[in-house]
């Protein structure tokens, strides 16, 4: 009998998704569900025939680019691949994967959740309700801002921005502009609802709710910077569920200490997994703790996407969702 690919895995995966590669491959598994380090990236890299990695794994130059190493291939459980160093990968002849498509709809799910509650002040009702300082109905009290009807922007338009698109429109009447570096023809856009703006800074001044779903990376860095935030309205809300490197973290906290934008939710932010107390101490702002694709059925669903690209890859053939190699 054939030996069976040795497989690392990171961090915890729903229960289908271990016992589906338990089955197929002779894996590790991370059962304490504690960060690997730099060190332990390296020796996983060193031990197995391929790593299966999630967003929180910082894949560094220093952590693969060091002989010998045995793993062949990187199996990223998510779509993002800006914590891998892909330049990196490719010197060392890795092949590098990832998931998408099937996170789409839960995240544009959230990213309406996020809206709705920043918007609408939930958070705040909530913690004055637990706190016990409510004191009963009545008319001018947590008033917040209505959703129906507003203007929505969109910076980045593909699957999840396009799903948010949708569900603004549709669902609740939202007129939706969109900025995108290539716009799609308008038979992608007419049918959600959506069109394109002239520009971003005309996005940013026009629009009631700014919603981020444009991927990391050098050009997107910093994206919404204190000059952008200054293009907005001051009864504006910003949402980001793309990456929390898109938005100036310390800029936003000055924005909305200043009033000078309403409110932010934040599903990613800049140093995660560690919130700064300075946008933790703002009540304007509703913060998650990345949990955009957090649905059981999302998450098996990555990890079934995953499988496949190992399986696919130890038996010759091209993975399905190969990023490079």
């Amino acid at each position: 009998m054939a030996k069976r690919p040795r497989i690392i895995v990171t961090r915890r995966l729903p229960a289908p998704v271990e016992n589906a590669l338990e089955e197929t491959f002779d894996v590790h598994l991370n059962t304490q569900d504690t960060p690997f380090d730099a060190e332990q990236l390296h020796g996983a890299f060193r031990q197995a025939d391929a790593v299966l990695c999630t967003v929180g794994d910082r894949v560094t130059a220093a952590v693969i680019g060091r002989p010998p190493m045995r793993a062949r291939l990187l199996c990223n459980f998510g779509v993002g691949t800006d914590h891998i160093d892909l330049d990196a990968a490719r010197s060392a002849g890795l092949t590098v994967t990832n998931t998408p498509d099937v996170l789409t709809d839960c995240t544009a799910d959230l990213t309406i959740g996020l809206m709705i509650m920043v918007m609408r002040r939930m958070e705040e009702a909530v913690n004055e309700l637990r706190a016990g300082l409510w004191t009963g109905w009545r008319p001018a009290h947590m008033l917040g801002a209505r959703v129906s009807g507003r203007t929505l922007g969109i910076v980045g338009f593909g699957r999840i921005g396009r799903a948010v698109a949708r569900r603004a429109s549709h669902g609740f009447g939202m007129r939706v502009l969109f900025h995108t570096r290539n716009v799609p023809p308008p038979e992608t856009y007419r049918p959600l609802g959506a069109q394109p703006a002239a520009s971003l800074d005309e996005l940013l001044a026009t629009c009631d709710v700014v919603s981020l779903h444009c991927p990391a990376g050098p050009d997107t860095r910093h994206l919404i910077d204190a000059d952008r935030l200054a293009r907005m309205r001051p009864d504006a809300f910003l949402i980001n569920t793309a990456r929390g490197d898109v938005v100036d973290e310390a800029a936003l906290v000055a924005a909305l200490r200043e009033r000078r934008i309403a409110g932010a939710g934040l599903d990613v932010f800049e140093g995660e997994p560690h919130l700064s107390p300075a946008l933790a101490a703002l009540d304007s702002v509703v913060v998650l703790p990345h949990i955009g694709s957090a649905s059981l059925e999302t998450r098996t669903a990555m990890g079934m996407r995953a499988l496949d690209n190992l399986r696919a890859f130890f038996a010759g053939e091209v993975p399905p969702d190969r990023v490079t190699g």
